[in-house]
């Protein structure tokens, strides 16, 4: 496994939105967090309950993705689980 030199690690924040939507055979989850602009976005196979309003510990990463000709940072979750 690739070891990410900017891994972050987060306990206990508070997600503020959490959207989904099928990307392909895959799950696109995006959260926005409490006091943070980027989104973290991850992929799963299946759908989950609402992250709206729950705490939650995650490791990720920010990335840079390109919409519609502008840099947008994200953060790219690695791991996820309730606080």
């Amino acid at each position: 496994m690739h070891n990410h030199e900017s891994l972050v690690h987060s306990e206990g924040v508070k997600v503020l939105s959490h959207t989904q939507r099928e990307d392909g055979d895959w799950i696109q989850h995006t959260l926005m967090i409490e006091g943070c602009d980027a989104p973290f976005k991850f992929k799963r196979k299946k759908k989950y309950k609402s992250l709206k309003g729950a705490k939650v510990n995650m490791t990720y990463y920010p990335a840079v993705e390109v919409v519609a000709g502008f840099d947008i940072e994200v953060m790219k979750v690695v791991r996820i689980k309730l606080y």
